[in-house]
């Protein structure tokens, strides 16, 4: 039995931090699951036009999904937070009243789509899907001035990935369908943080990092970058007028990422590739809808 315990620890993708997490609404503690470095964990891959990076599984771990872990869920009154927000609302007594009282919505609507999910069990993909929906419904009840718009962007684009990610492993239970989904609210999102942040409504500074996963910080370009993304990719495509007048709009945003970064050191180069990628698309879609001549430039400039 200690034999098999030892394989089982050497096994471990993850461990409980010896610092419990004092939950800001119910004042319980509960455990905080981190993620085991090295040992060939993680095998980094590719990263995907959306700013994913892929990991590749191992013979010995199988596979592991890291930015599961970038969200606290307590188990007692299922709230779910980035683990930063954990402290930042300590001192907020309404915002914690709030959201006491929506615990029995949260756990209703989370348990349409994921009946079945423990958070105090060692997190499955399941779970870690469960615990980002249950923060998007969490952050709906926050004020602006915690920046809650560009949170909620950054989980349902997190959300498709899970979701796609459980459809690979259990195909045909309709996650698919789940992942499109939260790429659409994704899109929503990422589009009215960016209004409000124009409008000085609400600041897109208070997440911290823009990620969109755990491994790089895109920043601000990056932000406009996956809004036009998941336009280009996710948007509505029933009135083509409209929508080809966004995209017309968005070539420009894009052109001019790319070519402020020619003369930049600061801007990663992924971002820059996956840009000009995105550009060359945007500009071939528009010259199929003879919006513009295929050889114009003049946006680059």
């Amino acid at each position: 039995m200690a034999n098999d315990d030892k394989e089982t620890k050497k096994l471990a993708v993850t461990f409980y931090s010896k610092q419990k997490v004092r939950c800001p609404v119910c004042k319980k503690d509960f455990n905080k699951e981190e993620l085991l470095s090295g040992g060939g964990r993680m095998i980094a891959g590719d990263l995907t036009d959306e700013l994913r990076r892929n990991f590749e599984p191992s013979a010995k771990y199988g596979p592991v999904y890291p930015l599961m872990y970038s969200i606290g869920a307590c188990p007692v009154c299922n709230v779910g937070m980035y683990w930063a927000d954990f402290n930042n609302i300590v001192e907020d007594k309404d915002l914690q009243h709030i959201l006491a009282e929506h615990e029995s919505k949260r756990i209703k609507a989370v348990e349409t789509i994921y009946p079945h999910y423990d958070f105090k069990r060692v997190r499955t993909l399941y779970d870690g899907a469960a615990a980002y929906y249950l923060a998007l419904l969490t952050y709906e009840d926050f004020p602006p001035d915690y920046s809650p718009t560009i949170k909620k962007a950054q989980i349902c684009l997190r959300l498709a990935w899970l979701n796609g990610d459980i459809d690979a492993e259990c195909p045909g239970r309709g996650f698919d369908f789940i992942q499109q989904t939260f790429y659409r609210k994704a899109l929503f999102y990422y589009q009215e943080a960016m209004d409000k942040e124009m409008s000085h409504e609400e600041s897109i500074a208070g997440i911290g990092n823009f990620g969109p996963d755990i491994d790089k910080n895109y920043g601000y370009d990056g932000v406009i970058y996956l809004t036009v993304l998941l336009e280009y990719k996710y948007g509505q495509t029933q009135d083509i007028p409209a929508r080809l007048k966004t995209l017309e709009q968005n070539k420009s945003s894009i052109a001019r990422i790319f070519g402020l970064g020619k003369s930049s050191k600061n801007k990663p180069g992924p971002l820059l590739e996956h840009s000009r990628n995105l550009y060359d698309n945007l500009k071939k879609t528009l010259a199929d809808a003879n919006i513009i001549d295929l050889d114009d430039d003049d946006d680059e400039e």
